[in-house]
């Protein structure tokens, strides 16, 4: 007896190189060589996703010749698919292809699955793809009088031929025989971590998404990825409509403590926004909010209660107790966020009171990275949730820093909006301030007033502040004490009552003015941040840091030599310090990419030990020390670092 004839299969891009026997599918020889190829209906020609294009021709570099009657011919399955327009030109369906010569396949990006997720914005993360919701396509016999099983058992036996032991929920059980009928008994089921049927969808292209949220106290940040195949497909973010009710989170527990019914009001905005947004993405996505199925939210403990509708007036006193502290879930119907009402609904675990699942979601995506390291993790914010990872021990603790670092508190402060100040320069000799503003490259100072005139100019955002901050200590304009010092550049500075201020942008109709009150806010919301880091030091013992990560989109902004320079990471250098983007967000994307992230971090939140800085009797301390600009000079003293010029 002879052999089965084999032939030479190698797939494009990847690179993977098979032997295929005489008539093997080309969606099997993917299988058994362990190629990135997508199917829903475990290759029986229904879901149309395995879809591949056949390299003809002279191949040198593969030493194979490809012509047309190497695969099989047409099927009617692929016939019916290129008719409704499902299965494009120049395209087979590899469970349908038989292999009967050397072949080259390439397989389109849209049809890879399997692949590992890097993000498109903010921090960029890898995991693998393997998300709580998978769609099947499966076709149910048609019931016979001898032969006559319920539906769902059907569809269980189907779902079971394709490895899958999941029973149908009651919303399945009121959809499925309608669904069949206008089918020809065919569907995609969708089910959620390998047990549940949580819909059915008629038996179409229609992918699932997920959508991770950072519900922060200023803005929302949303992410939406195809859980299909690991993409993230739209991103957005808005102002979090809870701000009218207070700036800060403590101003609105505030005015729930004072209004009878006020957190029923914020969560209906948070919970509003995230509709609106929701609704804005699935309309540019052209995707229905059924194929939303499943949503993971980070925030601060107060944005995490409120969102799930819960009063957090508790986590306003002392001894700022929490309602729910682990990994969160629930049924997204009666939430009315505007998805699926079988999609599910979760938030990541909490660490204490006042460190959230925002400081969470950024320390998962920064694990694999601060392990066996001393590194610490800041998310600068109105509270400053700090991670400090030292010695095989992880601490964490939160510092009331204020909304300084954000435009609030500062007399010209503003929200990072066109035309804002992010970056300052100080001439060293002549004391002329240069600014760059937002949406503008060009600096600009009194030197350019025609392209000054030509911005609107509404003030300072974050990144500005720190800097000109720095850049008033390094050229001696402040001294160590944070004290204006106007003898310095008298052409600068303007009594106001009995203080001063500091013209950074002269302009006629709307100078900026850097008031003493300005300073003295950035010196309290610096000391608070700087005495939490040396709380953790203390705690952990750790006598330096291998590295220090900036997380949030305001660390985003930040100039590494400034956050070194005006002193809130206390021993740390430039080198040391680095801007990880939204890693909140990110870290909830990764559990909806990928679910085994959710025990992941679930289990390293158990250990990380929580330091209560309201209760530490070094804190006070510490932030009298750290209330000093390292690089400006002691009162009465010299002229700062006047000889260091900074680079534009």
């Amino acid at each position: 007896m002879t052999s089965p004839a084999t032939h030479r299969v190698i797939f494009t891009p990847s690179g993977i190189r098979a032997e295929a026997a005489e008539g093997q599918s080309v969606y099997e020889v993917a299988l058994a060589s362990g190629v990135d190829i997508q199917s829903i209906c475990g290759g029986k020609g229904l879901c149309r996703r395995c879809q591949i294009e056949v390299s003809e021709g002279d191949h040198a570099k593969y030493g194979v010749k490809v012509s047309a009657d190497h695969l099989s011919g047409w099927t009617d399955s692929e016939e019916k698919a290129a008719k409704r327009g499902d299965l494009k030109p120049g395209r087979r369906l590899a469970c349908r292809a038989q292999v009967c010569g050397d072949v080259v396949i390439a397989v389109p990006e849209d049809a890879r699955e399997n692949r590992s997720t890097i993000s498109k914005a903010s921090t960029g993360f890898t995991t693998a793809h393997d998300p709580a919701v998978r769609l099947h396509m499966c076709e149910l016999p048609e019931p016979q009088l001898d032969d006559n099983p319920s539906d769902a058992e059907a569809l269980e036996a189907a779902l079971a031929a394709l490895g899958v032991q999941a029973r149908p929920s009651h919303h399945v059980l009121m959809k499925l025989q309608p669904l069949l009928a206008k089918n020809e008994r065919a569907l995609i089921a969708v089910v959620r971590d390998g047990a549940e049927v949580v819909d059915v969808w008629p038996p179409s292209q229609a992918d699932a998404y997920g959508v991770a949220i950072d519900i922060g106290s200023t803005s929302l940040a949303l992410y939406i990825y195809d859980l299909t195949r690991g993409d993230l497909v739209h991103e957005a973010s808005a102002m979090n409509p809870q701000i009218r009710y207070g700036e800060d989170v403590m101003g609105r527990v505030s005015y729930i403590m004072m209004n009878k019914g006020g957190e029923a009001a914020l969560t209906g905005e948070v919970r509003g926004q995230i509709a609106k947004m929701l609704g804005e993405a699935c309309a540019k996505l052209g995707i229905t909010a059924e194929q939303v199925l499943e949503l993971v939210a980070v925030g601060n403990p107060i944005m995490h209660h409120l969102f799930w509708g819960i009063n957090p007036v508790e986590l306003g006193q002392a001894p700022f107790t929490l309602a729910v502290k682990d990994w969160f879930e629930a049924p997204a119907a009666g939430m009315e966020l505007g998805i699926s009402p079988a999609a599910r609904v979760a938030t990541l675990p909490l660490v204490g009171g006042h460190v959230g699942a925002d400081t969470t979601g950024a320390y998962l995506t920064q694990l694999d990275r601060m392990a066996g390291k001393s590194a610490l993790l800041v998310d600068i914010g109105t509270n400053a949730e700090i991670v400090l990872s030292h010695n095989g021990r992880v601490a964490a603790c939160s510092s009331p820093t204020g909304p300084a670092f954000e435009g609030a508190e500062i007399s010209a402060g503003v929200r990072a909006t066109p035309g804002a100040i992010e970056r300052v320069r100080i001439d060293r000799e002549s004391f002329q301030p240069t600014v760059r503003i937002i949406g503008h490259d060009q600096w600009l100072g009194d030197a350019e007033p025609e392209e000054l005139a030509r911005h609107r100019v509404p003030g300072i955002c974050g990144s500005g502040i720190f800097e000109v901050m720095v850049e008033l200590a390094s050229c001696g304009l402040i001294d160590a004490g944070g004290l204006f010092r106007p003898e310095m550049a008298p052409h600068r500075f303007v009594q106001e009552g009995q203080s001063w201020k500091f013209l950074l942008v002269d302009r006629p109709e709307n100078p900026i003015w850097v008031k003493q009150t300005d300073v003295r806010a950035v010196q309290l919301a610096k000391a608070a941040l700087a005495a939490g880091v040396r709380l953790l030091v203390d705690f952990l013992d750790c006598p330096a840091f291998d590295e220090v990560l900036l997380a949030g989109a305001f660390g985003t902004h930040l100039d590494s030599s400034y956050v070194a320079d005006i002193g809130i990471i206390p021993g740390a250098s430039a080198g040391q310090i680095h801007s990880i983007g939204n890693a909140a967000g990110m870290g909830a994307a990764m559990c909806l990419v990928n679910r085994a992230e959710k025990q992941r971090i679930i289990d390293a939140v158990r250990h990380i030990e929580k330091v209560e800085t309201a209760t530490e009797p070094k804190f006070q301390q510490y932030f009298v020390e750290a209330m000093r600009f390292p690089t400006a000079p002691e009162s009465g003293g010299g002229e700062g670092r006047r000889g260091r010029r900074r680079q534009r």
